[in-house]
């Protein structure tokens, strides 16, 4: 009976070895108003559609990530428009001073006027990094404010870790 009282303890003590400690992030991109956008009506309702968009970005405050610095990037997605909201999913790619990429998908809500955006939120998470990021993990929350030239600001927090090699 003893054995089985330690055995927990001692399997939970050992797998906390094997867990990498998380390390927060935080920053801010400013990305500009789509390079390339399509948009096709849904014949349903007024304001009904769907959406492709690829736009560059670039880090105002950038991300700090095993002693790099996130520079600039580019996300490519797709959003459903229903009048005033737009609920959509992508990919970012972030290019950091030293050459060095990470990966992000992503899936948000943002509110419209006039089809221009105004606040966004969502959440995203690294799927992938070059270099010194390659096997990087983590996840995080996005916050977004839409400015009046048509481009929008992002507050980006979250936390990665990085593979022990």
């Amino acid at each position: 009976m003893r054995l089985r009282t330690i055995a927990p303890f001692l399997l939970m003590f050992a797998s906390a070895g094997f867990a990498a400690a998380q390390t927060k992030i935080s920053g801010t991109v400013q990305c500009a108003k789509p390079e390339v956008q399509q948009s096709v009506p849904v014949d349903d309702q007024a304001g009904h559609a769907f959406s492709i968009s690829k736009v560059q970005c670039n880090w105002t405050k950038p991300l700090e990530i095993a002693g790099l610095s996130s520079k600039d990037g580019t996300s490519t997605g797709a959003d459903e428009v229903t009048g005033t909201t737009a609920k959509g999913h992508g990919q970012h790619v972030s290019t950091m001073a030293t050459g060095e990429k990470f990966y992000v998908k992503y899936e948000g809500t943002a509110t419209l006027k006039e089809g221009a955006p105004q606040a966004a939120d969502g959440t995203w998470s690294f799927t992938g990094g070059t270099g010194k990021l390659d096997g990087i993990k983590g996840k995080g929350t996005y916050k977004g404010k839409g400015n009046p030239d048509g481009t929008i600001s992002y507050a980006v927090e979250g936390e990665y870790q990085l593979p022990k090699k």
